[in-house]
């Protein structure tokens, strides 16, 4: 149930943005709309350079132009934590640890939004729940995005739809405000638990779809294969954390949707390359991108043996991605399953 504390506002308050990707870039387009400036982490220091002298990120969403003098750029975890009361998290779960290991702040009263669809490999937890015990960071204060949203899509200003989750009502109603635009729209909730589940999973079935497409199946095939890949992700939802949620909302099933048939999704690129026959290996360093779910499907397997829950279509991804499986082989098998 949503509860209600303090007034909380973003008025006066810094904003920053960590993470030097697409979907940064994005999200720095967004909230800039809707404040005066903000600050920007990134890890490397040319990046920021080329960024000052031409205005647009080098290495992603080259097309978007920023006027500079709106954005405080630092390479400096400590920094940026230093100077800011609201962080927006958009680097890649993988990488998280990483860089969260290079504080010698504390983060406990900031507010922080996750932008990660992923988990944090090894803790084996979403990115709330691993800032909430890790670092302590109240519940209340801890928000995430969900939803079908694409950065590549937000960069053309194409109508977009964000779901905020944070256990506080009114602070997911300011933090939506910071990412609302006449081209996104947003809408907010409280189960944060499943908007977390329910964007790891996605990447999961995406790759799956992206497998399945490499091997030619076609869209009769995916339809099936993502209707039941949404009925995967109520039953993993339900059993683990039930909530009153509707699995069928654009924040579940959208996000879902979009991941697995989206030109512009690297996991289903990264899966119609296992498909077309790629090892894992080359598959990773051909694209030059993170595919998210590679590490969520590991992570939901193993946070899955807890709770037993069937789930054949991610378990075929893990067989294919860990066990070495014949994707031929493991999708066959896989249609037997399906209904």
């Amino acid at each position: 149930m949503i509860k209600q504390k303090e007034t909380f506002g973003l008025a006066g308050k810094q904003i920053a943005i960590l993470g030097g990707g697409s979907w940064a870039t994005a999200l720095a387009k967004i909230v800039l709309s809707n404040v005066g400036e903000i600050h920007w982490y990134m890890r490397k220091q040319g990046q920021i350079d080329s960024f000052i002298k031409s205005g647009k990120n080098p290495d992603y969403l080259r097309g978007l132009s920023f006027d500079v003098s709106h954005i405080h750029f630092t390479s400096d975890i400590n920094e940026v934590v230093a100077a800011a009361d609201v962080l927006i998290l958009a680097v890649p779960s993988p990488f998280l640890k990483t860089h969260l290991k290079k504080l010698r702040r504390s983060i406990r009263r900031k507010i922080i939004i996750s932008a990660i669809k992923g988990m944090v490999p090894d803790e084996n937890m979403v990115v709330t729940e691993y800032l909430h015990i890790r670092y302590e960071v109240p519940s209340e204060n801890l928000g995430m995005i969900a939803g079908p949203c694409h950065a590549e899509e937000v960069a053309m200003e194409r109508l977009s739809y964000l779901t905020i989750g944070c256990s506080d009502r009114q602070h997911a109603i300011e933090m939506a405000k910071l990412v609302t635009t006449p081209y996104v729209h947003t809408s907010i909730s409280d189960d944060v638990w499943g908007l977390e589940y329910a964007s790891v999973m996605k990447n999961i079935y995406a790759i799956a779809s992206g497998i399945c497409f490499g091997l030619k199946y076609g869209d009769n095939f995916q339809a099936v294969l993502t209707a039941n890949a949404i009925q995967e992700i109520k039953r993993f939802s339900a059993a683990t954390n039930p909530h009153g949620r509707d699995i069928d909302a654009s924040a579940y099933l959208g996000d879902l949707l979009v991941t697995a048939y989206s030109q512009f999704s690297r996991n289903r690129q990264f899966g119609n390359m296992i498909g077309r026959g790629y090892s894992v290996k080359t598959a990773q360093l051909e694209m030059q991108m993170i595919a998210e779910g590679y590490y969520g499907t590991k992570c939901i397997h193993i946070f899955n043996e807890r709770y037993n829950v069937d789930l054949p279509i991610a378990q075929a991804v893990y067989n294919i991605l860990y066990n070495h499986a014949s994707p031929v082989l493991e999708i066959q098998e896989l249609t037997n399953k399906l209904k």
